[in-house]
């Protein structure tokens, strides 16, 4: 049997006044094949010296917020295998 999970990245860019310079956001939401999402957040921030390359403010928000579903997706598998044992289980990121 073949499960498929889907993966959406939204990003923006806004000018930030406090970060002097333009951030990219990222917002990453899982889907599982049951239906369970999972966010993660990033951002990256391009200072008004730095050359003006979206792709790299968009691929560094866009790990930044992977990696961030990756840590809840440990959380939440150490979370159910914890019910299922009846103690409290970490899973080593």
């Amino acid at each position: 049997m073949t499960h498929t999970w889907h993966v959406t990245i939204n990003l923006f860019d806004t000018d930030d006044l406090k970060a002097d310079g333009v951030v990219t956001k990222a917002h990453a939401v899982l889907t599982t094949s049951a239906g369970t999402t999972l966010n993660g957040y990033g951002r990256a921030r391009r200072a008004p010296g730095d050359p003006d390359v979206p792709e790299i403010g968009e691929e560094l928000a866009s790990a930044r917020a992977l990696r961030d579903v990756a840590d809840r997706l440990l959380k939440a598998t150490s979370d159910d295998i914890s019910q299922l044992e009846h103690h409290e289980v970490h899973l080593p990121q």
